[in-house]
């Protein structure tokens, strides 16, 4: 395996009774990136954190991580990884830095020297005397990362770390991420709901759908791939849409309410707005949009106009 992959696995799957969670898993995480792991509700993502964690076995496949395998080499592993898994439970009595210095000591490294560093982080030092009850939640939730960076892991894991927050809340945490990420020294592994915030802040990303691998590779490269929904403000409209379905590289054109949406390759849009023009129609705006959210939905619902790029690392289900 490459130094450069931090995570890999093969064929990775879990299975409960007769009901696979996870199957034929199949993930490529590389030094650097910020790696965003999506699916709907049900799909298998906190299976496979607490798999890649160690926290359950698997039934089929392995995980390597930093070119080893976990199963062989899971303590020396696990000490460079730290992990969020859905939210942190802490003992509300005692204050956050009271709280550091009981999961530094269960290590049984030199973390307990790090708990300056990691509660400045995460912006709670002037806080860290006091007890974690008088926290907000996402004041739980930044000290849950630096639970997890305590020891100044290579890989973090966080599993939906903005679970619960508030706008303020989910700005704080995404920033915190970005903050990370451009320190160059940790590599991410975010599992979120919030397809906005994954947009904003992974550089690569995989789709999981019913337990299998739908999509993996480079957020911009998936985006910009295939069809993009364009709205069209142009008068008239039927004579804009007349000329639109003429237009090679258009796959769909439609009046929704006073726009015209229609579905087009990128390299045609120049094309399309030139058409129009000359076409003797007034031309008020075209917008295009391919968003995380558009591209998300058509994969897991399985539209037939989602183009996945060929290439190591990605995969589309058939």
């Amino acid at each position: 395996m490459s130094s450069d992959i931090i995570l890999q696995t093969f064929g990775l799957g879990k299975r409960y009774g007769k009901r696979w969670a996870v199957r034929d898993l199949d993930l490529t995480v590389h030094r650097g990136d910020v790696f965003g792991f999506l699916g709907p509700n049900g799909a298998g993502k906190s299976t496979t954190i607490r798999m890649l964690l160690s926290l359950i076995k698997p039934t089929a496949g392995h995980v390597d991580l930093f070119g080893r395998s976990l199963q062989r080499h899971r303590s020396a592993a696990l000490r460079r990884v730290g992990g969020l898994v859905e939210r942190a439970d802490f003992y509300l009595y005692l204050s956050a830095r009271r709280n550091l210095e009981i999961v530094a000591s269960l290590r049984g490294d030199d973390s307990h020297k790090d708990i300056d560093r990691v509660l400045d982080i995460v912006g709670l030092t002037a806080r860290a005397g006091d007890r974690v009850k008088a926290y907000s939640h996402g004041m739980k939730q930044r000290l849950g990362i630096a639970q997890a960076l305590l020891g100044a892991p290579e890989f973090v894991i966080l599993d939906e770390p903005t679970t619960g927050l508030d706008p303020q809340g989910i700005k704080e945490v995404r920033e915190l991420i970005k903050q990370l990420s451009q320190s160059g020294t940790v590599t991410i592994f975010l599992s979120s709901h919030l397809l906005a915030e994954i947009e904003q802040t992974a550089t690569h990303m995989a789709i999981i759908n019913k337990g299998t691998l739908a999509v993996q590779g480079r957020v911009a490269d998936l985006l910009a791939a295939g069809p993009h929904l364009v709205r069209i403000d142009a008068r008239p409209l039927d004579r804009a849409l007349e000329l639109l379905q003429g237009i090679p590289g258009v796959e769909r054109a439609e009046i929704v309410d006073s726009w015209i949406e229609c579905a087009v390759h990128p390299d045609s849009t120049p094309v399309l707005t030139r058409t129009l023009l000359e076409g003797g129609t007034d031309v008020h705006a075209v917008i295009p949009r391919r968003s995380l959210e558009e591209y998300f939905l058509a994969i897991t619902e399985g539209a037939s106009d989602v183009h996945v790029p060929a290439g190591p690392g990605t995969r589309k289900e058939a």
